[in-house]
């Protein structure tokens, strides 16, 4: 059986439509599950909507609609999101499905029967927009007196009923659980801020709101609905099957990475980890909470009118230079701008003149002056040595780099490869060679195709469409391209579609 690999986006909340941000944590997502498959693991990648809370009812109620037509229409343009991103996941999930107030409620039992959930009474400062409680010490007042959350959002002073999750008495354990597992919270800067925070006394967790109807029902006392994000963090739970954990799906718990962004880590890396010790459960193996994306310097801002549909994008610029440009573009885990000049350049420079250019120099003269066919290999030259060091080692490279979620620095030892091509080409000229040392202009045509392969396989979680056209174009069978494939060369001989170009240069409409 194949090793199992889990990994999860954070479930979008369906206040609002989807946007950059969103897209390009599905995409880093994907990218992992692919490359996963790729490297022989068998995947089960998790996206979807959390459709609960108090800020959805309110957004129903000012759009004139229920709360489940309006989470279903919403809920909806998140999953266009998922397919035109060209997501490969297993299942997408919704916190409105039965199987998930099944799950929620059967993990509030656990909590409840183990005697970590207990009846009182919550007093304080409660942000609906972040449907997240604060400490007055967090707070900071606006020039109109208004306080406000540290993201910004208002707060309001809430006083009901409420269960509470007994929280402080993890928080030593949690503590020593990531002093042990330095992995478990990257980047660095985030896990020093989950501790800083531990650092701090930790309360105990209003798990139950009474102010409002749209949530799972609390068992037992239908006067309360589950804070939404007990019932949120639970889905990564239901998908695999819970309650029951001889489902066939529950060998992927515990989730080997939870992708989030920065904004939600706390819930992530404080509530779930607490949450899951007292049910008995085992913690996800890491928790990655990457950076936002800014708007040519600007914050997105729907009253800035800058708020970008990354489907406009793949309209403007297709949907492989789009995943790579967010995931080339800056280190994932650092904040990052989106600019047009930026993926112009991007894709005019490292895709059509670096990664294009190499691969049509190198087939349209295989093309026209070998045959149409794998050309024969020849003995090692110095100059043949130093180029296959750039890519002899590259898929353990990438792997390593995918592994610490670093997918700036797996592009970057690609494209190394990919310009140290361009150079060898160069150098050994095989139009000079066709005449002079035919058998040498075919080794290094030859080469130029392994080096042409290892490269477009590893490029495939990245651009999925443009990397098929490319190992179509030099003779892969579909059913050769994994990593494992990689130790087996095309035999000499083999013939090669006609070749054509797969990334032409961007060029501005004149105004």
């Amino acid at each position: 059986m194949k090793p199992a690999y889990y990994i999860t986006t954070p479930i979008f909340y369906v206040n609002g439509a989807p946007h950059i941000g969103h897209a390009y944590t599905m995409i880093a997502a994907d990218v992992m599950a692919r490359f996963k498959r790729l490297d022989g693991y068998d995947v089960f990648f998790l996206t979807g909507t959390d459709e609960h809370g108090q800020k959805v009812e309110k957004a129903a109620q000012d759009a004139g609609q229920d709360p489940q037509a309006f989470t279903d229409q919403i809920s909806a343009t998140f999953l266009d999101l998922a397919r035109a991103m060209g997501l490969s996941n297993t299942q997408f999930i919704r916190t409105t499905e039965e199987r998930h107030k099944r799950a929620s409620q059967a993990l509030w039992q656990r909590l409840q029967a183990d005697g970590h959930i207990y009846l009182g009474g919550y007093e304080g400062w409660y942000a609906i927009r972040d449907e997240a409680f604060y400490d007055e010490g967090e707070l900071t007042v606006s020039p109109s007196g208004q306080k406000l959350a540290p993201t910004g959002a208002p707060v309001e002073f809430v006083t009901e009923p409420s269960y509470f999750f007994r929280m402080s008495a993890f928080q030593e354990r949690l503590i020593a659980y990531i002093e042990a597992n330095p992995d478990f919270i990257a980047p660095q800067a985030r896990r020093n801020e989950v501790l800083g925070f531990l650092r701090n006394k930790l309360t105990d967790l209003s798990i139950s709101r009474t102010g409002f109807r749209w949530g799972v029902p609390v068992p037992g006392d239908d006067a309360h609905v589950m804070y939404v994000w007990l019932d949120a963090l639970t889905n990564y739970l239901t998908a695999l099957g819970y309650p029951d954990e001889t489902a066939p799906d529950w060998r992927f718990w515990p989730a080997d990475l939870h992708l989030v962004g920065k904004d939600i880590l706390r819930f992530h890396a404080v509530y779930w980890p607490t949450l899951l010790m007292a049910a008995g459960l085992p913690l996800p193996k890491r928790v990655y909470a990457h950076g936002w994306w800014t708007i040519e310097g600007e914050k997105m801002s729907k009253s800035l009118g800058n708020v970008i549909d990354p489907r406009e994008l793949v309209s403007a610029f297709g949907l492989d230079a789009l995943r790579f440009f967010l995931l080339r573009e800056v280190p994932f885990g650092n904040d990052g701008d989106y600019g047009r000049a930026a993926i112009v350049r991007r894709l005019n420079i490292e895709l059509a003149n670096d990664l294009g250019n190499l691969a049509q120099r190198t087939l349209s003269f295989v093309a026209k002056n070998a045959g149409g066919v794998m050309p024969g290999r020849g003995a090692a030259t110095t100059a043949d040595t130093a180029l296959w060091a750039h890519v002899a080692n590259l898929p353990g490279i990438v792997a390593a780099a995918l592994d610490r979620q670093a997918f700036n620095d797996a592009l970057a030892a690609i494209w190394v490869a990919v310009r140290a091509g361009n150079g060898y080409i160069d150098q050994q000229a095989p139009w000079s060679l066709r005449k002079t040392a035919p058998e040498r202009m075919e080794a290094v045509l030859a080469l130029l195709i392994d080096v042409l392969r290892v490269v477009a396989t590893l490029l495939q979680p990245f651009m999925p469409d443009s990397m098929s056209r490319m190992l179509d174009q030099l003779g892969i069978a579909a059913d050769a391209r994994d990593l494992a494939s990689l130790a087996m060369s095309v035999p000499s001989g083999t013939a090669l579609p006609q070749p054509s170009g797969i990334f032409p240069r961007f060029v501005e409409d004149a105004a």
